[in-house]
């Protein structure tokens, strides 16, 4: 019996980052036999070139993939109450991951005292002041 893989290889690599653009965790990726464990995953995004963005990108199609897995479930899913955990994590998770796409929308409004407009003063300091 093998344990394992802890060794970074290119094709170990590509498949976890593939798995991982279809919409699945990299927890459950790495429970599957032959995998490694989220630790030696980790370790690779530190330590290998080119990982890391490779990895990031394929969270970014991850996002995507959510999105699209948000719909198949509000058409299939007929307990709604489920349906709206499922959905709603979801939605949570691609606004993490791809938060201009996914996320809420914030917009801030600044108003004066008690909701007034702001008023704007201009004050010059120094020698060129004008004179009253």
């Amino acid at each position: 019996m093998t344990g394992r893989p802890s060794l970074y290889s290119e094709e170990l690599a590509a498949h976890i980052c593939s798995e991982i653009a279809e919409g699945r965790s990299l927890r459950s990726i790495c429970r599957d036999d032959g995998m490694p464990h989220m630790a030696s995953v980790f370790r690779w995004l530190k330590s290998e070139e080119g990982f890391s963005e490779q990895y990031a990108h394929a969270r970014e199609a991850q996002a995507d993939a959510l999105a699209d897995e948000i719909v198949d479930i509000a058409d299939t899913e007929e307990d709604a109450a489920k349906a709206r955990v499922r959905v709603d994590a979801r939605k949570w998770v691609a606004g993490k991951l791809k938060p201009k796409r996914y996320g809420d929308k914030v917009t801030n409004e600044h108003t004066g005292a008690e909701g007034a407009p702001l008023t704007v003063e201009i004050v010059r300091f120094g020698r060129n002041t004008p004179s009253s």
